[in-house]
């Protein structure tokens, strides 16, 4: 009688799990994670640390890290083109600040045995520095910092109707970008540097020459732009106007017209 009674319950149990490997559909579903197609990696030249404009590049400033290969910058420095870019950039100049972390990319850094404003310089470019009022009157009450946009305004003295002497003022160049202010190239530490007496402008050739005669006819001025203009440039088209003048002398006002 116990043989029986242990054979039914050993049915019983097999059917059971007959029964509940039906229901779970057979075998345990596969909860591994699929894997996705493998990205495409390269090596590029990345700043550790902070580099500001001007400084010298030191070897703990660049390291190599893996980057996704469609996500290089244009003009980032690669391992697989350049295999000894730890110590070829070394002693390079900064011409744009790097930040941490970033690709360096082969325009934001020169190696030459020039001065160090002619490795700022885009090709092409010539720095010029005027004269300015150190109390600021001449260069928007001392606003101006390095990599700011001004225009450049020209006081001359003219001869108005009559024969009688005046002066006009006139905007030169347009959209001009402040390489120095004194002999400071940037800011520093976040704060605002201390104006100097002169103000050195990237300008092209023609533009050299045209700043240069100005400021021997009369008194250049800096009028800081804004920010969101910095893609217009060149030198403003005149229009043909008339502007009336009015001057007061020996306390007789007369009317003159400026074009």
């Amino acid at each position: 009688m116990k043989v029986a009674r242990i054979a039914v319950l050993g049915v019983a149990l097999a059917a059971g799990g007959g029964a509940a490997l039906m229901m779970g559909g057979g075998s345990p579903p596969d909860r591994r994670p699929a894997e996705g197609p493998a990205v495409a990696t390269t090596e590029v030249l990345v700043a550790t640390a902070d580099v500001a404009l001007g400084q010298g590049v030191k070897p703990t400033d660049l390291r190599w890290q893996t980057w996704p290969a469609e996500m290089v910058p244009a003009g980032a420095i690669k391992r697989s083109e350049v295999p000894n870019g730890l110590d070829e950039f070394v002693g390079a100049t900064v011409r744009i600040a790097l930040l941490a972390g970033e690709p360096v990319r082969r325009e934001k850094i020169i190696k030459g045995q020039g001065g160090f404003m002619s490795a700022l310089l885009p090709s092409g470019m010539r720095a010029v520095a005027i004269g300015i009022d150190n109390r600021g009157t001449t260069s928007a009450g001392g606003f101006i910092l390095p990599n700011d946009r001004v225009d450049v305004i020209q006081t001359a003295p003219a001869t108005a109707n009559g024969g009688a002497s005046t002066s006009v003022s006139q905007i030169i160049l347009a959209n001009i970008r402040v390489l120095a202010i004194g002999q400071n190239i940037q800011e520093r530490n976040g704060e605002k540097v201390i104006t100097g007496e002169s103000a050195t402008l990237e300008l092209t050739p023609e533009q050299a020459e045209l700043v240069v005669l100005a400021q021997k006819v009369g008194q250049l001025s800096l009028a800081l732009r804004s920010m969101a203009d910095v893609h217009e440039t060149g030198t403003p088209q005149k229009a043909e106007r008339q502007d009336a003048l009015q001057i007061i002398r020996f306390g007789i006002q007369q009317q003159t017209i400026v074009k």
